[in-house]
């Protein structure tokens, strides 16, 4: 999702409408000219909102990387950190299993998920890492890792916010596969995999750690007051949901706009709209961090009746796998840091030759938040 469009765009306008005195937005995104229309239409509704852009690309570790170092030269500390980086490259549509669930009792299930009627293709990124992992999970992973000193402050609270999916199945997760190399679903896999990982991440930040240093090998941190909580915006028709049909006439999509609110007397995940699937990332924003469950979910919901509410429920994860992918990203981390290290050896010694060699590509976008004194 990208802060030009869709829910994150929806999240800065509902943070915006808020009273919060001394808020700063902090943009971070691949397509900066998409970004900067995206910030001038805030300003034009918020003239005196205080907002900065960042370039950033979660599918690349430099690009990530440069950005990291760029937040620590502008801010003191962040406070919110809303991770919404995602991509579905590729979907290919199963018609037979579309037919199959819309005449069976599944049919509400499949339009909620996606379950059993979308897969994909993925590929690998120059860092030589799947790209959907790199871009929903391994990107944020690393920006968690470099913002430490920003988000770990004695006496305060952070909040890391991510944006799953009611599409994130522990069927299509592997522990020994986790950039889901030999799977169709890595947008399943790498949505599970955040949900477990933010688990993880609370269990490592915000805990005494004494007891369990004496049992992993990497250093961990004390209680520094960061917590993790994962959310769900439901169905939204964003860029993301079109792209999986792309030759669907747009005009199709308006035709099944009915359809989508008779579903939504039945199912209450239907958000449809951006401001509906921002309803839990806004509703976070003002929870204290502390008595939020970090084995929940919390969606967002509209009702039959267009109300929009937040509601929590239980995530199919448990400790022990949610501290074996910790471990498995901190290795992943070490060798990645390890190869880019080399290339930049590499290409120092190319520059000294008179040859420049440059590198741009990646895919979304994500939001990071800094608010002010409350």
């Amino acid at each position: 999702m990208s802060p030009c469009s869709g829910i994150g765009l929806a999240l800065c306008e509902r943070l915006l409408s808020q009273d919060t005195e001394g808020l700063q937005l902090c943009l971070a995104c691949r397509n900066m000219r998409r970004a900067q229309a995206a910030r001038w239409a805030l300003l034009s509704s918020h003239p005196a909102a205080q907002e900065a852009l960042l370039q950033m690309d979660t599918s690349s570790i430099s690009s990530v990387h440069t950005a990291a170092q760029e937040v620590k030269l502008r801010y003191n500390r962040l406070d919110y950190l809303y991770l919404n980086a995602g991509i579905m490259p590729n979907p290919q549509f199963d018609v037979k299993g579309f037919f199959k669930a819309f005449f069976s009792r599944c049919v509400i299930t499949m339009f909620a998920t996606g379950e059993g009627i979308l897969t994909q293709k993925d590929c690998v990124t120059p860092d030589g890492l799947q790209q959907v992992f790199e871009t929903n999970l391994f990107g944020h992973f690393i920006l968690i890792r470099e913002q430490e000193p920003l988000l770990c402050h004695a006496g305060r609270t952070s909040q890391l916010i991510w944006t799953s999916s009611s599409n994130a199945h522990r069927s299509a997760f592997k522990l020994e596969d986790v950039q889901h190399q030999r799977g169709t679903t890595p947008y399943s896999s790498s949505k599970y995999a955040s949900d477990l990982l933010s688990l993880a991440l609370n269990t490592h930040y915000n805990k005494q750690i004494s007891a369990l240093s004496l049992t992993h090998t990497h250093t961990a941190l004390t209680c520094c007051g960061l917590y993790s909580s994962v959310i769900c915006p439901g169905f939204v028709m964003t860029n993301l949901t079109y792209s999986i049909l792309p030759s669907f006439p747009a005009f199709l999509w308006t035709l099944l706009m009915p359809v989508f609110w008779l579903i939504r007397m039945f199912t209450n995940t239907f958000t449809l709209s951006p401001y509906n699937g921002a309803e839990a990332l806004l509703w976070l924003f003002k929870q204290k961090p502390e008595s939020l469950d970090p084995q929940a979910k919390y969606h967002s919901l509209t009702s039959g009746l267009g109300n929009n509410y937040t509601q929590p429920q239980k995530m199919d994860i448990d400790l022990e796998t949610s501290d074996a992918l910790y471990e498995k990203l901190l290795q992943i981390e070490s060798e990645v840091r390890k190869k880019l290290k080399e290339k930049t050896k590499g290409l120092q010694y190319s520059c000294s030759t008179g040859i420049m060699l440059t590198h741009n590509s990646g895919m979304e976008s994500i939001y990071s938040c800094q608010a002010g004194d409350q």
